[in-house]
């Protein structure tokens, strides 16, 4: 009998029912001495079209099976590691995943310890995608691998912000920069990348790692970085077996005693202040500023901040409150809000939590925030006041110290909920690997926009830009009118046109005259500098020119030479967040009108348009300032109408108004530009006469009264009726006849009287 050898895998069935699921090992070296300290584990499929990781992967992405093939992957690499002959002091990096830790149990990622080969140490790869999924329960694992003595590594850090937000969190024994660190062109976000991991490494001792060293000077940028240990093809390329020959040494890592932060509901962050902090009383009012502050650093941090939150109770989450947040999601790298009925994700991109009865947060009110360079806690405790909720006390404490904010976000993420929606596939490497193996494409083409184009031929790439909702776009600024060379469906949405109509013009076919000038010069300067650039512009769709704000972000790509050839945009639909701004703007104008009408309304004669007595006072107060540096007099005059009464008795009180408003109008026709009239109420009138010279002011402040009286008493027609009254005017004189306003009525209302009497006697 003649036996057939059995079939190569082909499918990803056949490779998990044949266990034909490998390992290669590449070296990862100590920089200062050479020695080969630990392998990276990387997946490789048997000979045949599964052969790559990318494809691989691929396939198990497509069948629903990447669970098995991540939990195949790990166990051929602790398996070949055994055979390999790789055992202490040398270390083994595993990678998970991310989509894995996305939904996979956490116990099965744990059962690979049982199945380490006996003294190899083993360090855990994650990356910041799996904590921004599921927080509560990654920090809880990483805290399990830590227990059975492994350690933890964040891979990639550098390739997107959030992995600066989270390094704090997650406390990395290592931390591997993403390979286009040390192979690009130094520029400030590379700054800002090694000064958060520089930081964070002087902090907890943390080892960082150089991805991608081929040559001499990738070498020698990774020291420049702060590396001590390096990987790449100028150590070794991936391999069955360990580099021969090689001189092998302990990877020393920081001391990894389990943390004593409790990750469970019983803890809240008000209980993680230390005992010595000093603990004051606020009401709820003081409370809400202190907490938009700590929100306004958060924004200034940007996409390396996380941002965690507690509101007691949803009524607490308003709508300027979600306007607030929203703009938290977007321009920060994570952000959860915690309260009693919110929902488990309140507005899109906010992360909830769903909380037990007895959860000490929903008496609390909390801000958090943490970046790699600045870290703040509001933490409060409410004291269960009743009446007026914006009278509420609290007991609050706000914090900078680092270890008490970390303990506090902490308490905070072990609360959030798993994301359960379907997240996009991950994007491969460049070199078409689902781990990091220091594989690469080569320095000169990697900047090449012309790359990033034939790119997006590839199935994930295409499929991941085309499921994206945010437009992306490809200038070419080498060529005349810098004409767009890609477009993703996103934008083709956005802008109203298709594929075809869109290629090869400039953008400024989606702007009209309307268009802020501002922006659109915002843009040529950076474009000019070869800079990057964020604006908000308003936009017009298709050809009915529909109007749409829209949140720009340029950035600029370089050649292999350095200069910019290219400018890859993203763009996002904002309109309902600017109009949102907008009504709020106007609802704020409308609102200062209507306190600015109720504060006129409270110092004005309805009648006559005049000031009132409390005006007035205030401004005789005033003059009363200004005379006593000037050595002048201030005089008050206090007119009643004689007869007015019998004009309404007659005529009835439309004309008695109509009569109230002439004199008005007669009196102030009289008086000097810097003098003060106001209406007292009734028939009452108050005159005040400033600037008037010290020692002649009682004699020209008579002369004045005499001829007020005699505008008053001219006839006047109204209504067809012609109406005469006369005026008794009291006339009082600053100083000599009071010290103040109150003082100067009482006398000048006095002598009115006494006129008046006088002139019925």
């Amino acid at each position: 009998m003649t036996l057939t050898p059995a079939a190569p895998a082909t499918t990803i069935d056949d490779v998990l029912r044949d266990g034909a699921v490998r390992s290669v090992f590449q070296p990862i070296v100590e920089l200062d001495t050479g020695r080969v300290v630990a392998y990276e584990a990387l997946a490789r499929g048997p000979q045949g079209p599964l052969e790559r990781p990318d494809q691989l992967f691929a396939a198990a992405r497509a069948a629903g099976r990447l669970a098995e093939l991540d939990a195949a992957c790990r166990t051929a690499a602790l398996t070949g590691a055994f055979e390999a002959g790789l055992a202490a002091p040398l270390t083994l990096f595993v990678n998970v995943e991310p989509e894995v830790l996305d939904s996979a149990p956490m116990e099965d990622l744990l059962a690979i310890a049982q199945t380490a080969p006996g003294g190899l140490r083993v360090v855990l790869e994650i990356t910041e995608r799996a904590l921004a999924t599921r927080p509560a329960e990654l920090l809880r694992t990483v805290e399990r691998v830590r227990a059975v003595g492994w350690g933890v590594a964040v891979d990639d850090v550098g390739a997107e912000a959030m992995s600066l937000a989270f390094m704090p969190l997650l406390r990395p024994d290592v931390i591997k920069l993403d390979l286009r660190l040390v192979q690009e062109r130094p520029g400030p976000v590379i700054a800002q990348i090694m000064n958060a991991v520089n930081a964070h490494a002087e902090r907890t001792g943390a080892v960082v790692l150089a991805e991608g060293i081929e040559d001499e000077a990738h070498l020698a940028t990774a020291r420049a970085l702060g590396a001590t240990l390096g990987q790449g093809w100028f150590f070794g390329r991936p391999a069955a077996a360990p580099v021969e020959g090689a001189v092998t040494g302990a990877l020393v890592l920081p001391s990894q005693l389990p943390q004593t932060l409790d990750r469970d509901a019983d803890v809240s962050p008000f209980s993680c202040l230390p005992i010595d902090v000093p603990v004051r009383q606020a009401p709820k009012a003081l409370l809400i500023e202190l907490s938009k502050q700590l929100e306004r650093e958060a924004m200034r941090l940007g996409r390396t901040s996380v941002v965690a939150a507690t509101f007691q109770e949803a009524r607490h989450f308003t709508p300027a409150t979600t306007l607030r947040y929203r703009d938290l999601v977007e321009r920060t790298g994570f952000v959860c809000a915690i309260g009693e009925d919110l929902p488990v994700e309140p507005l899109p991109g906010l992360r909830g939590a769903t909380l037990r009865a007895e959860d000490p947060v929903r008496g609390e009110w909390d801000v958090t925030v943490l970046g790699p360079h600045f870290s703040a806690a509001l933490l409060a405790r409410d004291l269960g006041d009743d009446g007026p909720d914006a009278k509420r006390r609290f007991a609050y404490a706000l914090t900078y110290d680092r270890d008490t904010v970390i303990r506090a976000t902490v308490a905070l993420l072990a609360r959030v909920t798993p994301r359960t929606e379907e997240l996009p596939p991950s994007v491969p490497r460049p070199d078409g690997g689902a781990a990091s193996e220091g594989v690469v494409v080569p320095a000169a083409e990697r900047f090449d926009a012309g790359v990033l184009l034939a790119a997006t031929g590839d199935t994930l790439v295409h499929g991941a830009l085309a499921a994206t909702p945010t437009g992306v776009t490809i200038v070419d600024i080498r060529r005349p009118d810098q004409p767009l060379v890609y477009v993703n469906p996103a934008f083709e949405r956005l802008a109203g046109l298709s594929r075809s109509e869109l290629l090869g013009r400039n953008c400024r076919f989606m702007q009209t005259p309307d268009t802020d000038p501002t922006a659109i010069a915002a843009v040529r300067r950076a474009l000019d500098a070869g800079e990057e650039c964020r604006v908000t512009m308003l936009n017009y769709r298709g050809p009915e020119k529909t109007p749409w704000w829209n949140e720009l972000h340029l950035a600029p790509v370089l050649g292999h030479d350095g200069t910019v050839t290219h400018y890859i945009g993203s763009q996002v639909d904002v309109t309902a967040r600017v109009e949102a701004e907008r009504a709020l703007v106007q609802e704020r104008d409308r609102t200062r009108t209507y306190l600015a009408r109720i504060e006129e309304l409270a110092y004005t004669d309805s009648l006559t348009g005049l000031p009132n007595r409390r005006r007035l006072g205030e401004q005789v107060d005033t003059a009363i300032w200004n005379a006593r540096a000037r050595d002048e007099a201030v005089a008050l005059l206090f007119v009643d109408l004689v007869g007015f009464k019998g004009v309404n008795d007659r005529f009835g009180h439309a004309v008695g108004d109509d009569l109230l408003v002439a004199v008005a109008e007669r009196l102030r026709s009289r008086l000097r530009r810097g003098d003060l009239l106001a209406r007292l109420g009734g028939d009452e009138f108050l005159v005040a006469l400033t600037g008037l010279a010290g020692d002649t002011g009682d004699a020209e402040a008579r002369r004045i009264a005499d001829e007020l009286a005699a505008v008053v008493a001219a006839p006047v027609q109204l209504r067809g009726q012609e109406c005469t009254v006369q005026a008794s005017i009291g006339v009082s004189v600053w100083p000599g006849d009071g010290a103040d306003f109150p003082a100067l009525l009482h006398s000048a209302d006095m002598r009115m009287y006494a006129t008046r009497s006088a002139r019925h006697a």
